[in-house]
């Protein structure tokens, strides 16, 4: 088993002390060489992190001694190599912004659902299903059925609803996203609009890639990751997906066969649009990069 264990953990919790946490978790985390993000605000604790076996699990319990995060739950893959450069610990007003005040899950939540009984709410003809992830994320890969809101960012959900969706016409409603946090608080703010039934699920599409095995899957493509290793498949093994140095779009191996990808410059996504004074950019850093790799093998 590669070395490196990738953490990803989120809790909603009452933390109006967020911002003295904030030197303990990042004195904890250097001292137990562990690189990643976390991130606190009033609401909560979310990270995604990336160390050893041990390291993690040191950060685990170090979490948990916090009575406020003693049931915090957290999700595993494995890589070869770090797949973050420095460790950082951020202060938010919300750990996933979606810009409605009053949403808290630890009020109001929808109902969770577990890989293993994802399937069968997914296959009701009733259920609508939603990704509730940024579209870019959504491109590479999603669940059979599932509605693109074709949302830039997670502010952007409660304008789809008001646009999209009716408590009156669509009775059940299923969300997920990359490791349930966001569609957490949208089952929250969707109840609070008058939805009755709103199922999301636990743990998120990487628990599901985790538990469900590829041939029992409804998940086509790739799961987007927010770190180094870009994307993951079916089992949480490493995709074929790179990224956009330029635009941060993911890539495909198709993608990167195109004349409109240019390493570290341009791809598909942005060829069209992009400013020239961000090509120049972006082809200059490229430049400095390949220079600096001639440097290092030597």
């Amino acid at each position: 088993m590669p070395e490196i264990v990738v953490a990803a953990f989120y809790k909603f919790a009452n933390l109006p002390d967020f911002r003295e946490l904030q030197p303990p978790f990042l004195k904890f985390c250097l001292s137990q060489n562990i690189n990643g993000t976390i991130l606190l605000a009033p609401e909560g604790v979310n990270g995604t992190v990336a160390g050893s076996r041990e390291s993690i699990n040191s950060l685990m319990a170090f979490l948990k001694a916090e009575p406020r995060l003693l049931d915090i739950e957290h999700k595993e893959s494995f890589t070869n190599e770090l797949p973050f450069d420095r460790m950082k610990v951020k202060l938010k007003k919300e750990i996933v912004p979606l810009g409605v005040s009053g949403v808290d899950p630890n009020v109001i939540v929808g109902t969770y659902v577990s890989p293993e009984e994802w399937n069968q709410l997914i296959s009701d003809p009733e259920v609508v299903i939603i990704d509730t992830r940024n579209d870019y994320e959504v491109d590479i890969g999603t669940f059979k059925g599932a509605i693109d809101p074709k949302t830039k960012r997670f502010r952007d959900f409660p304008a789809f609803v008001s646009k999209t969706l009716d408590p009156d016409k669509h009775k059940k409603v299923a969300m997920f996203c990359t490791g349930g946090i966001r569609c957490e608080k949208a089952s929250s703010y969707m109840l609070q609009q008058g939805f009755k039934e709103v199922f999301h699920l636990k743990g998120g599409i990487l628990k599901y890639l985790e538990k469900i095995p590829a041939d029992k899957s409804l998940w086509n493509g790739e799961c987007f990751v927010f770190d180094q290793r870009i994307a993951v498949g079916n089992g949480l093994i490493v995709g074929d997906h790179e990224q956009c140095y330029a635009c941060r779009h993911p890539v495909s191996p198709k993608d990167r066969e195109s004349p409109k990808f240019r390493l570290g410059v341009s791809c598909p996504y942005c060829f069209d649009n992009l400013p020239e004074k961000t090509r120049a950019r972006a082809i200059e850093r490229q430049k400095q990069n390949v220079l600096s790799k001639k440097r290092s093998d030597q």
